[in-house]
């Protein structure tokens, strides 16, 4: 009895220690189908506004809420980009949207996003939500908190990219992966789909 409990006490204890002081933010799940709102923003890589609504089409298209400073955006990074670059060849769009309040957070600030792009090799637009209007339009509450949209736009997926945390687990991007799996063989993604996990949208 008394090590079961000491066990469990243990558990939290690293919880705690793996998550340190970051705060935890679930994401608000968009309901499926609803249509992709629209946005024009300016993309830190290229210095150009990106125009969702000029886009050409594509199969799917992937809408991920970041940042700068986030340990859980740290934490996918990488297999992040990876995936992003084998779902790319296969008609897939990737885009990364950062809507923090740079004012608290300096350091998520446009010109940061720029250096963060080119140093974890984004191949995909990364985008400024000055206003943060396109956060609150899409119901965006972490980061990373991800939306999937089918061709014609509609919502199919939202969540998480895995059930990994930072120091818990190694990301894989497994349930993103599965979702545009089955969009890509024209089926829709299971509706069994979990909210991502992450540091609060810093609000204005």
């Amino acid at each position: 009895m008394y090590r079961s409990a000491w066990k469990n006490q243990l558990m939290t204890s690293v919880i705690l220690v793996s998550f340190g002081d970051m705060a935890r933010t679930e994401s608000s799940m968009m309901e499926l189908g609803t249509h992709a709102p629209d946005f024009n923003l300016l993309d830190t890589i290229t210095g150009k506004n990106y125009s969702f609504e000029k886009m050409d089409p594509a199969i799917a298209t992937v809408i991920v809420f970041i940042c700068n400073h986030c340990p859980f955006v740290h934490h996918i990074n990488a297999k992040l980009v990876e995936v992003a670059k084998i779902y790319q060849v296969k008609g897939v769009r990737f885009i990364a949207i950062s809507s923090n309040n740079v004012d608290s957070h300096p350091q998520d600030a446009p010109h940061f996003m720029t250096e963060v792009a080119a140093k974890e090799g984004y191949s995909f637009p990364y985008l400024y939500d000055a206003s943060q209007e396109v956060a609150k339009a899409y119901g965006a509450e972490c980061t990373p908190d991800f939306f999937v949209f089918d061709e014609s736009l509609h919502c199919a997926y939202r969540g998480r990219f895995d059930e990994s945390r930072p120091n818990m687990g190694i990301a894989t991007g497994k349930d993103l992966s599965a979702a545009l799996d089955a969009l890509l063989i024209g089926k829709r993604p299971s509706k069994e789909q979990y909210p991502s996990i992450g540091c609060g949208i810093k609000w204005k």
